[in-house]
């Protein structure tokens, strides 16, 4: 009976990672199950949702600073951050309840450790981060992926393999005010391909690391993070609830 590996490579071709192509594997990677060399499946947005990334073009998002014209990559209906292009935010900005889908794959990138793999992130309201990362096969700790930065670790590591297509399904409600004080903190459940990773987490912060902050009394856009890694984006939309 064939490894798993072997397996993985009759399903996948690996070919040899070259120094400019991110978005090959090697035999070198450790295969825990054949799925996990499996893209995750996708969601259409469901009526009513607000389409922030369709493949198309960049008409939803501006940088960080508000208004100046996006420099990520657009090809065959995916975005890549580019490194030193900044983080971009969606020119609409949202509060109260709502959740938020998105499609990701982070680049493999070997001879990187820790927060040097394929790590960018989501930030809810601008302010608070769902970590992006190569943890595969990883003791998840709270800055590797699907991580509530900072905040709390996933409870399992759902990550897929380096170069698979993953999904993140965040369910929001934003932090609750009462006569200018702060009476309940921002909540988030988490599922990432499709497995529950958070189950309405109190977020007591106000801001994760490196987010926009400002007041969390007030709505925030959707950010994803340029951290120096090709990361790549599909299918973005977010429903109000």
């Amino acid at each position: 009976m064939r490894s798993l590996l072997a397996l993985a490579l009759a399903v996948t071709s690996f070919g040899a990672v070259a120094a400019d192509d991110p978005w090959k594997l090697d035999a070198k990677l450790k295969i825990a199950k054949p799925e996990d060399l499996k893209d995750a499946e996708g969601t259409k947005p469901p009526p009513g949702a607000t389409v922030l990334f369709d493949g198309k073009d960049f008409s939803q998002w501006v940088k960080r600073d508000g208004k100046s014209e996006v420099k990520w990559t657009l090809k065959d209906g995916v975005m890549e951050g580019v490194k030193g292009h900044g983080d971009i935010v969606t020119k609409e900005t949202f509060g109260g309840k709502f959740k938020l889908h998105l499609e990701f794959r982070v680049p493999y990138e070997p001879t990187g450790s820790g927060q040097g793999r394929g790590n960018s992130g989501v930030y809810v309201q601008g302010r608070y981060e769902v970590q992006i990362l190569d943890s595969y096969g990883l003791k998840s700790e709270k800055n590797d992926c699907g991580a509530i930065y900072g905040v709390a670790a996933p409870k399992v590591n759902a990550c897929k393999a380096p170069t698979v297509w993953q999904t993140y399904d965040i369910e929001f409600a934003a932090p609750k005010f009462e006569n200018g004080k702060k009476t309940e903190p921002a909540h988030m459940t988490v599922y990432q391909n499709g497995i529950k990773i958070h189950d309405n987490v109190p977020i007591p912060v106000d801001n994760t690391t490196a987010g926009l902050g400002g007041s969390p009394a007030t709505p925030g856009p959707i950010l994803l993070q340029d951290h120096g890694h090709p990361v790549q984006f599909r299918s973005v939309w977010l429903l109000k609830q």
